[in-house]
């Protein structure tokens, strides 16, 4: 069986490709976790079949299996949307209030006040004057200061 160079050559890149080992130790980590979960997700569900057979409540066996599988598969499948929230990074603070939206309360002229997730801030209009009840877009926080744009669109 002869193979062409070509599929030699990639299958040799393929073989000397770096792996990165943080991407691998990362993947460990998140299988790990779904494992611990769904761990725990089993042990309360023996709890509840022998909380069942105790009190003299009968399941057939069949009826049993099928079931703790169906709610295994739904678990697992839950477990592992989860995933990608691992590695979400937080964001509080000021970072956190950079792109959030408000309404103007006080007339910014530039310097008025505005509403943003249910509380009153100083804020200073980058734009031209900004009326009452229009929406704006915070582009900067500086100390308790917001500086804040007209909201494209209102």
């Amino acid at each position: 069986m002869n193979i062409s160079p070509e599929i030699i050559s990639m299958i040799e890149k393929m073989m000397y490709k770096k792996i990165d080992i943080r991407f691998i130790r990362r993947t460990i980590t998140d299988w790990g976790k779904v494992l611990v979960l769904l761990l725990d997700e089993a042990a309360v569900l023996l709890l509840v079949i022998a909380a069942l057979r105790f009190f003299g409540i009968g399941i057939p066996l069949p009826i049993t299996i099928v079931i703790a599988l169906i709610l295994g598969i739904f678990v697992f499948v839950m477990h592992v949307a989860v995933i990608s929230s691992f590695h979400k990074r937080t964001v509080t603070g000021s970072e956190g209030m950079v792109g959030a939206q408000g309404r103007v309360v006080k007339l910014l002229n530039p310097v008025g006040a505005i509403f943003v997730e249910g509380e009153r801030w100083r804020a200073i209009s980058v734009d031209d004057n900004i009326d009452v009840d229009e929406n704006v877009e915070i582009v900067e926080v500086d100390g308790l200061t917001l500086r804040v744009k007209r909201k494209d669109g209102s």
